[in-house]
């Protein structure tokens, strides 16, 4: 399929000059709303055939895809847009390989839709359970990464949800190539195509139009920086599953295994700082200071990690330290930056967590058992960890074969949301001809 043809196919919305971006809207939500209730009771097989059949269509069609990329890169380049959001915007080969194995993963999961978890009886008979249900139609609003396209494709299909995608004009191209292989895969497994729209027009309004569509939007999801977060969020008539910025702490406690925590900040800083799981402030128990920080100076900066310090671990870090303003502390940086703490125990570690985390990823290296289950009680993050990397506060990385976004707003969904959390449970009654007294 060529890049050329795509706007055109099935799932996704025409671009025409003369169309009324609130008419579109709302036509893709009336459509959405009936492909939903198909979906829903869609034959398990038809969802895993689709998804099996959108893995390699990823894969023979990888080609136009990063052809098509390449066009957003361009034009990315030539308006200055930053290097984290170039990175962010960029498709590889690996990454497609990702996206297919992601495909094969989901298709392998439990299919969640009309599971019944639990069930009790009643005195009076009554067999009383919880069945499992999709959330109905899913819109997304999301910035630059053209991998969320079939990240949350996949996971809303698997689920029974409908879904409404809107990305970033930076990466038009490339969601609306994608979005021809999810319709292709939709259409021969005899799924609806309306489950599965990307708006192609680029217009500011339409995150407005989508806000406002509560008759068809059961919930909503950001996923960008923090300011489309917020207008969102400010905007939306529906429930919104979000988090705002990824301000992730990693505590090294008295006692610590030093070279392991070293390759663990080393990891959550360096690996992808520009992310909302990379390390944003290393907080480090007083009796550690003198034998860690000057190997975290020799570790990082040759990385090109630069800190920002507390007046405790300045004389410490060398050369690539500065002394630490107060907003340093609480800041996502999205760059290779690193802020910098001696806390006196873990009491003063998690005060300064509660203060500046976003409730996003918070770790501790310990080999203390007792202080480790204290903070993975007392964290407040959607993952805590202990001795590993914040980088692995991803769907992927735990299980869950793809996520749809992070969730750090506790209702409903605290967490990497991958298919289980794109469902929700009705009750269900099971009754021999009882009556209420």
């Amino acid at each position: 399929m060529s890049t050329q043809n795509i706007s055109s196919a099935p799932g996704t919305t025409q671009d025409t000059a003369t169309g009324d971006i609130v008419q579109l809207v709302e036509s893709m939500g009336k459509r959405a709303g009936a492909a939903a209730r198909k979906l829903a009771a869609a034959a398990p097989a038809a969802k895993i055939d689709a998804l099996i059949r959108l893995a390699g269509l990823l894969e023979s069609r990888e080609a136009d895809i990063l052809a098509a990329n390449a066009k957003d890169l361009a034009a990315a380049a030539a308006a200055g847009m930053d290097a984290p959001r170039m990175d962010r915007l960029r498709l590889t080969p690996r990454i497609m390989a990702e996206m297919a194995a992601a495909c094969r993963h989901v298709a392998g999961l439990p299919d969640p839709v009309g599971a019944v978890e639990t069930q009790w009886q009643r005195p009076n008979g009554l067999l009383v359970g919880r069945m499992r249900i999709p959330l109905g139609v899913i819109a997304i609003i999301y910035e630059s990464r053209p991998n969320v396209t079939i990240d949350s494709a996949i996971l809303c299909l698997k689920a029974g949800n409908a879904v409404i995608l809107r990305g970033g004009s930076e990466a038009i191209h490339s969601n609306l190539a994608l979005a021809g292989l999810i319709a292709e895969a939709m259409a021969a497994s005899g799924l609806p195509g309306d489950a599965v729209q990307v708006v192609s027009r680029t217009d500011r309004a339409a995150v407005g139009a989508l806000c406002a569509l509560e008759q068809y939007i059961d919930v909503i999801i950001p996923r960008g920086g923090e300011t489309l977060i917020r207008a969102v969020v400010q905007q939306a008539t529906m429930p919104v599953l979000k988090h705002y910025k990824g301000v992730c702490h990693a505590y090294v406690d008295a006692g610590a295994d030093l070279g392991q925590a070293v390759e663990i900040v080393f990891n959550g800083k360096v690996q992808r700082p520009g992310v909302c799981n990379a390390l944003e402030c290393l907080l480090v128990h007083k009796d550690e200071a003198a034998a860690l920080l000057p190997a975290v100076a020799a570790r990082l900066p040759p990385a090109g990690v630069t800190f920002r310090a507390c007046p405790a671990s300045l004389p410490l870090l060398g050369d690539a330290a500065t002394a630490a303003a107060p907003e340093d502390y609480g800041m996502e940086f999205h760059d290779l930056i690193l802020a910098v703490r001696v806390v006196d125990d873990m009491d003063e570690a998690l005060a300064h967590i509660a203060a500046h985390g976003s409730n996003h990823t918070e770790i501790i290296c310990t080999r203390d058992h007792g202080r480790a289950m204290r903070f993975l009680r007392e964290a407040d993050a959607s993952m805590v960890a202990v001795n590993a990397s914040t980088r692995f506060n991803d769907g992927g990385q735990l299980g869950l074969g793809a996520e749809i976004g992070i969730s750090t707003s506790k209702l409903h969904s605290y967490g990497p949301m991958g298919v289980q959390e794109l469902t929700t449970t009705k009750f269900v009654v099971f009754g021999a001809g009882q009556v209420r007294e």
